[in-house]
C-alpha cells in the first residue's frame, strides 16, 4: 500500500493557475484506504474549485489507477469530458499519476503527495516509479518522476552525461530528464522546466514513520 496525503489546497488551486477546466482521477486502491483520494476526497476537491471559480467537468474513480488497463478503460469511458478538460488532477500516489500521464496527452497535476510505502508497491510491473519524496514534484516535470527514473535523482536536469536519450549510468534505462523535456514540449509546457527547484527535504519521506533520507 502507498500511503499519500493530499497536498494543500492553496498548492493545487496554484496548479490550475491559467487553465478554465480540469478532470479529476481518484483511486479505489490506496488513495481511498488513505483518504486522500477516495470518492468523498475527490467530491470534496470537485466542490472547492468550484466554488473558486474552476469548472470541473467530471470525474472518475477507478479500483486501481496504477494499473494502465484499468485506467485505460475508465479514461476511455469519460473521453468527452477528459477531451474538453484542460487538464487532469489526479488524487492519488506517484505511480497512479504518472499512469494517467503515460495514458493521456494532457498536462496531469498531482492532488497528493506519498509519504510511505506502507510495506507494499504499486502495480506497474516494468520498474520503480515512486520513491515516496513526500513533496510530488510530478507537477513541474510532465508527470514523469526524476527522484525514481533519473539514476542521479536531479531536480534540475537533464546531466551533461546523457546521450542518445539514454543514462550515462545504465545506457539501457531512458534518460528522464530527455523524456520530460519530450513531454512537456509536446503539451506546450516546457515553460515549466524554467522554474529551479530548491533542494528537496527527504525529512518528509517517511518508511513505517521514520525518515528515510536526509
Amino acid at each position: 500500500m502507498l500511503c499519500s496525503e493530499q497536498k494543500p489546497f492553496e498548492e493545487i488551486l496554484g496548479y490550475l493557475n491559467g487553465e478554465n477546466s480540469t478532470f479529476i482521477v481518484g483511486c479505489k486502491g490506496c488513495a481511498e484506504g488513505c483518504e486522500s483520494g477516495g470518492e468523498p476526497q475527490v467530491k470534496e476537491i470537485k466542490d472547492k474549485l468550484e466554488k473558486e471559480g474552476k469548472r470541473v467537468k467530471g470525474f472518475t474513480v477507478i479500483d486501481i489507477v496504477c494499473d494502465a488497463h484499468l485506467s485505460r478503460l475508465k479514461l476511455a469511458a469519460h473521453k468527452k469530458a477528459v477531451d474538453e478538460a484542460d487538464s487532469i488532477l489526479v488524487m492519488t500516489c506517484g505511480a497512479g499519476i504518472q499512469t494517467i500521464a503515460e495514458l493521456a496527452d494532457k498536462m496531469v497535476h498531482p492532488g497528493c503527495n506519498t509519504i510511505s510505502s506502507g510495506g507494499g508497491h504499486a502495480e506497474w510491473k516494468e520498474a520503480e516509479r515512486c520513491l515516496e519524496c513526500g513533496d510530488c514534484i510530478l507537477e513541474f516535470t510532465g508527470g514523469i518522476c526524476p527522484i525514481a527514473r533519473c539514476s542521479k535523482h536531479l531536480l534540475n536536469g537533464p546531466c551533461g552525461g546523457s546521450q542518445g536519450g539514454k543514462c550515462e549510468v545504465d545506457p539501457s534505462i531512458p534518460c528522464a530528464w530527455q523524456l520530460t523535456i519530450e513531454r512537456l514540449t509536446k503539451l506546450g509546457q516546457l515553460d515549466k522546466l524554467g522554474k529551479i527547484v530548491p533542494p528537496k527535504n527527504w525529512n518528509v519521506s517517511l518508511v513505517a514513520g521514520r525518515p528515510v533520507k536526509r
